[in-house]
C-alpha cells in the first residue's frame, strides 16, 4: 500500500509540473542576438520597458503570455527584452552603448539608456523591430494587446522588405493591415 501511495504521489507531482512549465518566449541579449544572427538569421524584436512602468508590466502579463504569440515570436524572431533605464553597458554592432546617468541609490525613474536613445525610444513599452541586418524597421510604442501584436509581427516577417521603396511601405501596410484576418 505504501508503494502505491507513494508512486500515485510521484505521478501526480510530475504531472503538476509539467503542467506549470508553461510556454515562455524565449528572451535573449542584444549579444546573445548577435551572436545567434550568425548561424540563422531572423527578424528581431525588442521590448523596450522600465520597471515602474504599468502597462510594461501589462504586456508581460497579458499579452506576452498568449501562446500564439509565443509560439509565433519563438518560430520567428529573436526576442530582446530590454530595460531602457539598466546601468549595464550592452555591445551592438560594435559599439558600447551605456546609461551614464544611472544612479544606484535612486529610486523609479534613473536616467535613460543610451541603446534606448539610439532606438529613438521615446514612450514606454516601446517594440523596435529589427531587421536581419539589425537595421531598424520600425518601433512601435504603446501597450499592445496579442492581436494587435499579431499583424505587425506577421507583415514585418512576411511582407516587409528593405526592396519595398520607403515611399511605398505606408501603403504596403494600409493595404496589408486593412485586408488582415487575425487568428489569435
Amino acid at each position: 500500500m505504501r508503494l502505491f501511495s507513494l508512486t500515485t504521489l510521484l505521478c501526480l507531482s510530475f504531472a503538476f509540473t509539467s503542467f506549470a512549465q508553461e510556454a515562455k518566449i524565449n528572451w535573449m541579449t542584444i549579444e546573445e542576438v548577435t551572436v545567434a544572427m550568425e548561424k540563422e538569421p531572423r527578424n528581431v524584436m525588442i521590448d523596450v520597458y522600465t520597471s515602474w512602468c504599468g502597462p510594461c508590466k501589462m504586456m508581460m502579463a497579458n499579452t506576452f503570455t498568449n501562446k500564439n504569440l509565443i509560439n509565433y515570436v519563438n518560430k520567428n524572431y529573436y526576442a530582446v527584452k530590454l530595460n531602457a533605464e539598466a546601468p549595464d553597458p550592452i555591445v551592438f554592432l560594435g559599439k558600447t552603448y551605456t546609461n551614464p546617468t544611472y544612479d544606484p541609490n535612486k529610486r523609479g525613474r534613473n536616467g535613460v539608456h543610451e541603446l534606448s536613445r539610439y532606438f529613438k525610444v521615446s514612450a514606454y513599452p516601446t517594440i523596435v523591430y529589427l531587421d536581419e541586418e539589425m537595421k531598424i524597421i520600425t518601433a512601435n510604442s504603446g501597450y499592445k494587446q496579442p492581436q494587435q501584436l499579431e499583424v505587425m509581427l506577421k507583415f514585418f516577417n512576411d511582407v516587409y522588405s528593405r526592396e519595398i521603396p520607403s515611399d511605398n511601405v505606408q501603403s504596403v501596410w494600409d493595404k496589408y493591415n486593412s485586408t488582415f484576418t487575425g487568428t489569435w
